[in-house]
């Protein structure tokens, strides 16, 4: 075991169900410990700025059904700019934390890869809704957002056939279509269509056309926000970026519905579920998971295993090196779209 008396934990990036079990979880094993445990407040922005609160069970009591962070969250890089490199690591010396868990997505961990590589004692923890950091078969919170999004498209249906319309539902997802895959498949959506897969408007509209002239005379399509057309452009991207240089997305939804509408003569109704995906309280699916991978990164602190992230692999959870969570992007599997295609149209 690894003598550790100071233990800081952040999170950074989009907040998403299942932050709060994580922080529950490695601050009670920590104080089990005999750790003590230093939150970190609005991810990497709060060791730059030296934002911090002293963690105790009295600060995570009652925190595991609540959305989003007690800590709270931004998109701060600490490598745009060289001053708030600086300002991180005197805040690191000057707090003498002995081991840090940044809990985060690609941005997050991407930051702690370098800092890890610099010399900073870090376990990861993986966060996203959008379920695409590799080396974990799921990242909690995608639970979440996927039955969020289920449930909307159950609602969609019921007022879709009362109007005989076209609905669709634009879910989260920037370069993997997971929410929009697994959601669809659960709601039973006509048609799903995902970042790996560029649209072809000409497709979409002639299986819409084959349902009508089988009497079905309303569809359910289901996008995946960072999906593209395979044809001309039709969406304009706003061109405001992160300081991690992602384009803010939305407007493909819009976009797809006035193309439908045109080119069937149906009319189509369109349906942003945006940020509600990421709201609200966990499952508990989420719960669980972000409970044993709090409480395994506080034991891989333990046991020194630095520069490693944790990992749900089959149903245990291990240690990856963390630089396998952010080197690729995981992708939808193919056979589980090609499986989807069974039920469109």
């Amino acid at each position: 075991m690894t003598a550790v008396r100071q233990l800081g934990v952040l999170t950074g990036g989009g907040d998403c169900p299942g932050l709060n079990p994580v922080i529950r979880a490695v601050t009670r094993r920590a104080i089990q410990a005999d750790i003590k445990v230093v939150g970190i407040r609005n991810g990497w922005k709060g060791l730059i700025l030296g934002d911090t609160v002293l963690l105790d069970l009295q600060s995570v009591s009652g925190i595991l059904p609540k959305g989003g962070t007690i800590l709270g969250t931004s998109r701060t890089n600490p490598y745009k700019r060289p001053e708030d490199l600086a300002k991180l690591k005197d805040t690191l010396k000057r707090l003498a934390l002995d081991a840090l868990i940044p809990i985060g997505g690609e941005d997050t961990l991407g930051v702690a890869t370098r800092l890890s590589k610099e010399g900073v004692k870090v376990v990861g923890v993986p966060k996203t809704i959008d379920n695409d950091l590799s080396a974990t078969d799921y990242t909690f919170g995608f639970d979440t957002a996927v039955n969020i999004a289920m449930e909307a498209i159950d609602r969609l249906h019921t007022t879709a056939e009362s109007h005989h319309r076209i609905m669709v539902a634009e879910v989260m997802g920037r370069h993997a279509g997971w929410i929009a895959t697994c959601a669809g498949i659960a709601g039973g959506a006509d048609v799903i269509l995902i970042p790996e897969q560029p649209i072809d408007i000409n497709e979409v509209c002639s299986l819409i056309k084959r349902r009508h002239a089988r009497g079905k005379d309303f569809s359910i399509i289901v996008v995946a926000e960072g999906a593209q057309f395979k044809q001309d452009a039709h969406v304009t991207r706003e061109e405001k970026l992160d300081e991690f240089g992602h384009v803010r997305l939305g407007g493909i939804g819009d976009s797809l519905g006035k193309l439908i509408e045109e080119r069937t003569g149906y009319e189509t109704r369109v349906t942003v579920l945006g940020h509600i995906q990421r709201g609200g309280s966990p499952t508990a699916f989420d719960r669980i998971l972000g409970t044993r991978f709090g409480i395994k990164a506080v034991e891989l602190v333990l046991e020194g295993q630095f520069g490693q992230m944790v990992s749900l692999q089959g149903n245990k959870i291990v240690a990856v090196p963390i630089e396998q969570g952010t080197g690729t992007l995981k992708t939808v599997d193919m056979g589980l779209y090609n499986l989807a295609k069974i039920f469109f149209g």
